[in-house]
């Protein structure tokens, strides 16, 4: 039988959309995914990421559920529209702040935080704005948020 190697690391992952609902609370502006959600007929039984898994109001207990399973890592995506919720400009201290605790509560328990600044909800804003990634500007606006989330959360 092949054995993982004894520095293999076992994590668990999840997409910042896909878990913390709560997606119009705290200072959170809308994502790209919040809005084409809202659109009639696009999605499957009208499902909508708005609450999901409640993440965002149970990171304890969710933090409590990754150590029972024994996981020493775990990888979360960062929501844009939740740290700049127009995706430039003003910086949302409640998300920032979010973010903060999810990571001490991780490191609290042992658990290694691997982050991910983009899983595919850039702010609606950018989207209409500057044509989301086909824009000439998204790369500079994009560093921005980067150095914002380095600045906040630490860079290594």
């Amino acid at each position: 039988m092949k054995q993982f190697p004894e520095n293999f690391t076992w994590g668990g992952a999840t997409s910042s959309y896909q878990i913390e609902g709560a997606w119009n609370t705290g200072g959170k502006g809308p994502s790209i995914w919040d809005v084409f959600c809202m659109i009639p007929g696009k999605v499957a039984n009208g499902d909508t990421g708005n609450i999901a898994c409640d993440h965002y109001h149970r990171v304890k207990e969710d933090v409590a559920l990754i150590k029972k399973l024994g996981l020493k890592a775990y990888r979360f995506s960062i929501s844009w529209s939740r740290i700049m919720p127009s995706g430039r400009g003003e910086i949302n201290q409640k998300g920032i702040y979010f973010y903060n605790e999810l990571i001490n509560e991780l490191l609290a328990n042992d658990i290694e935080p691997w982050v991910t600044l983009y899983h595919w909800d850039l702010p609606a804003a950018l989207e209409f704005e500057i044509d989301g990634w086909l824009g000439e500007e998204i790369s500079n606006v994009f560093a921005i948020y980067a150095h914002v989330c380095f600045e906040s959360f630490g860079a290594g």
